[in-house]
């Protein structure tokens, strides 16, 4: 065993040689060379480990593809041994004992330079000692946290002290440094570079490396954590046009780099070619950009879309959930010659843009322009918009419609199919998820990747996770269940809110939703701002101004009032919502059981022994309905018309056979 020299015997050669696919012995080298290439720099885990981790798509070249490459790999290892003899142990042995402290050692080398403290940890290690003589009894990482504190309400000129010393061992630090790489230049590793164009940075990448330097010259002690989080919280309240000059420089390098890899690729041609390279800027750096140079706003869709998109510029202080149902009703409230108006203006809004974004297309290059169209093309499908040909732009709306746009659209820029769907079955409100659950998505991928994608092992363990977790943990996912709670009980006042107004309201209750049963207690406002603005609606205070204006003007009053009286109507809410559970609580109680005791006095009735046969015919013996009147044989045998879905069991029909009061308005089947 320890005699073998070679990996690859003479017969193994041959036997590669001789084989009848296409691969030659220099193909075969080539994709050693290849895989030897890609392997990680330091690598020192398992070659199954490893190879598991292999990208093929970067090993093939010719006409092999990752596959091929990956079976012809498999099947050459298989005939390579893969264990190390003493033999080979000795060499790295050997190379050890002559340079012990090559790698992830170098730091252990009693020559190399000592890293200096931080400010804040100079700090930390000159009062600890006393902190702990104080308070014998505090772990460790409650001085820590105590002396952190302590560190952050220091004085800046105290501070300043810790952080003179620390710059000034850091410059002796890297001359040390340089010194120890000239005299040990065996020991430093030099990485292996690639000439591989190096991908473009994002606008806030670039934003972020240029600020890093001078964050870091006026906070030196700040951790990467907090400067990260520093410098995020500037990038998003950066101006627009501050934010452009970086959008710009991102959009150039992305230009430098596509033009660099074209000219790798020639260079390259058996390196695999990204199809797509992947855009700097996000969706809404790309908007920004479009609007800059100039490309048009889209119109909304239809006259009700731009009501509300005017009328919503003055409801900044009304809730989402409640703006676009205030717009209904308001809509609903007007004329149709006023929608009409606002169709017309609708339509010369679209026409205006076609011949806008026609100029705007002029003026870009080949590339950008075939991206905006594109972009109209894609959202001209969603929106159900047609092109600037499209006789429907210029035609005035038919009586159909009008009677369609008469109908509230509770939503802008959806397509009209999703309209006409929406119309036939209204979407419930998301099911609130429990404090688990929440914690379980946010971590379902790590333990995911844990259990190798197995779901059920994830499952369980997540739920152990969950039970051994301490309550402490657990109140930031509490929080967020209740949140989610209290999202799903307005979503769900909106989604009834909703259905009422899909339904045509009579002369009657155009403006009030009526209970569904007898005796359904009423129910309160959501919030204080709904309940100012019925308080303002009913009271006729406003009855001088148009629609349009009392919403502008129920808006600007309730941004008039103090916090106070906001709170004062938000605690009249929250005792109308008590007092409303509890009726309703008092209600279901009261019509469950009139109901049981109604079902117990049938079921124990001698009129309740009636057969039903199966052609729907009910038939008995001459018995005494409960309210008296007599049915006999005759008189019970007739076909039963009935919805089916009050007549969940053969009982139940028993029970409506018996109710002289009953009017059949479906059929009964068996």
């Amino acid at each position: 065993m320890n005699g073998g020299g070679s990996s690859v015997s003479a017969s193994q050669s041959s036997r590669i040689k001789s084989e009848p696919d296409d691969w030659t012995k220099e193909d075969c080298l080539t994709l050693l060379e290849r895989i030897r290439s890609v392997l990680p720099d330091g690598d020192a885990m398992k070659y199954k480990t490893t190879e598991s981790h292999f990208d093929w798509e970067k090993v093939c070249f010719g006409s092999f593809t990752g596959d091929m490459c990956r079976q012809k790999w498999q099947k050459v290892s298989s005939e390579v041994r893969k264990y190390r003899t003493m033999t080979e142990l000795i060499v790295d042995a050997m190379e050890f004992v002559k340079n012990p402290y090559k790698g992830k050692k170098l730091k252990t080398h009693p020559d190399f330079p000592k890293k200096p403290l931080t400010p804040y940890f100079r700090f930390f290690m000159e009062k600890r000692a006393k902190y702990a003589k104080i308070h014998p009894e505090m772990s460790n990482l409650d001085l820590t946290k105590i002396l952190s504190k302590k560190y952050r309400e220091l004085p800046d000129k105290k501070k300043q002290k810790y952080i003179t010393e620390f710059q000034r061992e850091k410059e002796e630090f890297e001359k040390n440094m340089s010194r120890f790489k000239e005299e040990h230049p065996e020991l430093i590793e030099e990485r292996k570079k690639s000439d591989l164009p190096e991908k473009p940075k994002t606008p806030q990448q670039l934003w972020y490396n240029h600020e890093k330097k001078t964050y870091m010259k006026l906070h030196p002690e700040v951790s990467q954590k907090e400067l990260k989080e520093a410098l995020r919280r500037q990038w998003s309240q950066l101006s627009d046009k501050r934010r452009l000059k970086w959008i710009s420089k991102a959009l150039e390098l992305q230009k430098d780099y596509e033009d660099s890899m074209r000219a790798y690729h020639q260079a390259h041609p058996d390196v695999n070619s990204e199809d797509h390279v992947r855009s700097v800027l996000t969706k809404a750096e790309r908007q920004l950009k479009d609007k800059f140079d100039g490309r048009p706003t889209k119109p909304p869709p239809n006259g009700y879309s731009l009501y509300c998109a005017e009328l919503m510029v003055n409801m900044k202080d009304v809730p989402s959930t409640e703006r676009m149902v205030l717009c209904s009703k308001q809509w609903k409230m007007m004329t149709q010659k006023e929608k009409d108006m606002f169709q017309r203006r609708c339509e010369q809004k679209k026409k205006q843009y076609d011949i806008d974004l026609q100029r705007f297309l002029e003026s870009l290059p080949e590339e950008e322009r075939d991206r905006v169209l594109s972009e109209e093309k894609l959202g001209g499908a969603k929106l159900g918009v047609g092109v600037a040909s499209s006789p429907h732009r210029a035609k005035s709306p038919s009586v159909k419609e009008r009677s369609r746009e008469a109908e509230p659209e509770t939503w802008v820029g959806v397509g009209q199919k999703d309209r006409r769907d929406a119309k036939k079955t209204a979407k419930l409100p998301e099911t609130p998820k429990t404090a688990e659950e929440m914690w379980q998505h946010s971590v379902m991928g790590d333990y995911l990747a844990k259990y190798r994608s197995d779901r059920r092992k994830a499952q369980v363990a997540m739920e152990a996770s969950w039970k051994s977790m301490e309550k402490k943990e657990k109140i930031p996912w509490i929080k967020k269940a209740a949140e989610d709670q209290k999202r799903y009980e307005v979503e769900s006042w909106w989604w009834r809110e909703l259905l009422d107004m899909r339904t045509p309201p009579t002369a009657a209750a155009a403006t009030q939703r009526k209970p569904k049963f007898d005796g359904e207690p009423k129910k309160p406002p959501v919030s204080g701002y709904q309940m100012f603005s019925q308080e303002l609606l009913t009271n006729g205070e406003l009855n001088h101004f148009s629609l349009k204006e009392r919403m502008v003007e129920i808006g600007k009053r309730w941004h008039k009032l103090s916090q106070s009286q906001k709170d004062k109507y938000k605690k009249q809410v929250e005792e109308q919502q008590v007092e409303y559970k509890a009726e309703l609580e008092a209600w279901l109680k009261v019509r469950h059981h009139a109901h049981h005791s109604t079902t117990t006095k049938v079921r124990s009735s001698p009129g309740a022994k009636v057969r039903v046969t199966a052609k729907g015919k009910a038939s008995g013996s001459k018995t005494t309905a409960p309210g008296g009147v007599g049915v006999g044989k005759r008189s019970m045998a007739y076909r039963a018309k009935v919805p089916l879905q009050v007549l969940p069991s053969v009982w139940s029909g028993c029970q409506v056979l018996l109710n002289p009061e009953f009017e059949p308005s479906g059929s009964l089947k068996p």
